[in-house]
This record gives C-alpha cells, structure tokens and sequence, in this order.
C-alpha cells in the first residue's frame, strides 16, 4: 500500500532519503535519524518536493559540521531539557549541555542559509 505525504509518496520520499544519504553528505548518521530529521522537517516546513529537497539538504549540511556523536549529545540534552523537575536544570543549564546546543545550533543556521 502506497500512502500520500502531501504531494509525494512514502516510497518517493524514501527514495530520495537513501539518495541523500548515499552521496556520503551524512556521513556516519544512521538513516532512521536522516529519516526521522527530514520528516519532523517537513511537518514544519510543508509537505512538498521543495520541503523535501530543502530538509534533505538541511540535514547534509548539518551533518558535514556536527559529528553524529555530537548530533546526539545535543539532540538528547535539548529532550531531557524538555523534563519537569530540579534534575532537568542540568540538562539545561550545564556547560557541556549549553556547548552542545549552541554547535547544534550554529549548524542548522548554516544549514538555513545554505537550503532554505
């Protein structure tokens, strides 16, 4: 069964996640992260070709700055900042949490300004 994502196909928008992936852009990122990226990408960005190809390309570009490692440091700290209660403070607050931020952060502006 093929389902609709807005314009496109689950299989097309598949297709062009291993076409991404497979131009090395992403280097060590495993594809269920380029995939769950691109998709959370396009629910804020439009479900169209242009999102797509925009949210493919953010991804790449983040990924040739940020090591994975680094990626999930700071895609772990940014959840667990999510949390209620006094221990969450450390995940926000804390200086390896806040550099990890900010190198995330300065690799999706980049990203923004090199595919959007």
């Amino acid at each position: 069964m093929i389902r609709s994502v807005g314009s496109l196909t689950l299989p097309l928008a598949f297709a062009a996640l291993a076409f991404a992936n497979s131009a090395n852009a992403a280097g060590d990122y495993p594809t269920a992260t380029i995939a769950d990226y691109v998709l959370g990408c396009m629910q804020t960005n439009g479900q169209t070709r242009q999102a797509l190809e925009s949210c493919s390309c953010s991804i790449d570009v983040i990924a040739s700055i940020v090591p994975y490692d680094h990626y999930e440091r700071a895609e772990t700290f940014k959840s667990m900042s999510l949390t209620t209660g006094e221990a969450a403070g450390l995940f926000r607050e804390s200086a390896p949490a806040k550099a990890a931020r900010t190198e995330l952060k300065r690799a999706q502006a980049e990203a923004d300004i090199r595919c959007f």
